[in-house]
């Protein structure tokens, strides 16, 4: 698998074109253009902040403020939409470049990594929204914002282990496609977005907490919290697990992808 994945850097231009392309396309025809990469990412913090700060106004222990709950909330979003869009995209990306899997000596692998890394250059030009956000509404960041790397890294294994697996058993499984798409909606409720992990019934809870923190992406989501939100150094030991069970899912999903990629232009 390692020496599979160093012959993939001889396509680090292929994979630039790619996500290039991919970038273009999905703005292609709008008056803005990409402009629409912050527009978005600005108009849905400015959603959150009328909604949870002026309406429901939620409180939880952690925030001092109701419409830092806004804060709170999109600090955990940004990072999920990168990871259920690098999935639910991954379900299609082989089907949808047929034609392209069909050329000779055509590295596949370049697919899932394409979309997932579209995915996280969104996510990316989604931060600086992020942090504008915290200095318009008054609430400070600190240093351990420079952990943002780490989160992103530990995000980035795990979904491109699942992207790989999601991706090659697609072709043979159609229905992994719409199965997917309502697995995320649970995993969404079952992450600390909309909540936090420390939130009370939680914490009263031994079987609710076991079962929560069972999920990788509860970790993941909950570093992005301490990093933006709370200012902190995250739990390092539950990220380092987290880590090393995205490289399992990573070396898991790829062995499978390896073992069914001759069977693609069969199917696709």
């Amino acid at each position: 698998m390692i020496n599979s994945l160093k012959e993939l850097y001889k396509y680090r231009q292929l994979l630039y074109v790619l996500v290039s392309r991919e970038l273009k396309a999905k703005y292609r025809g709008t008056v803005l253009g990409f402009f629409w990469s912050f527009m978005n990412p600005i108009l849905l913090v400015t959603v959150y902040s009328i909604v949870f700060g002026l309406i429901f106004k939620p409180r939880y222990a952690e925030m001092e403020k109701s419409i830092y709950y806004s804060l709170f909330f999109f600090s955990g979003i940004l990072p999920w939409t990168w990871f259920s869009s690098s999935l639910l995209e991954s379900a299609n990306v082989l089907i949808i470049n047929g034609p392209l899997i069909k050329k000779i000596k055509f590295p596949v692998e370049i697919l899932p990594i394409m979309v997932v890394v579209t995915n996280m250059i969104h996510f990316i030009l989604g931060v600086p929204i992020l942090i504008i956000a915290f200095l318009i509404l008054g609430k400070s960041l600190s240093l351990w914002i420079l952990f943002l790397p780490i989160d992103m890294f530990a995000q980035f294994i795990f979904t491109m282990g699942l992207g790989f697996l999601i991706s090659s058993l697609t072709v043979h499984f159609r229905d992994i496609k719409d199965i997917l798409m309502n697995m995320l909606t649970l995993w969404f409720f079952v992450t600390p977005i909309i909540y936090p992990f420390s939130f009370g019934p939680i914490q009263n809870s031994r079987l609710l907490k076991f079962f929560l923190s069972l999920n990788p992406m509860t970790h993941i989501i909950e570093s992005y919290q301490y990093t933006f939100f709370y200012g902190s150094l995250p739990h390092y030991k539950r990220l380092f697990i987290t880590i090393l069970i995205g490289l399992l899912f990573f070396y898991i999903g790829y062995k499978i992808f390896d073992k069914l990629r001759d069977t693609f232009v069969e199917e696709v």
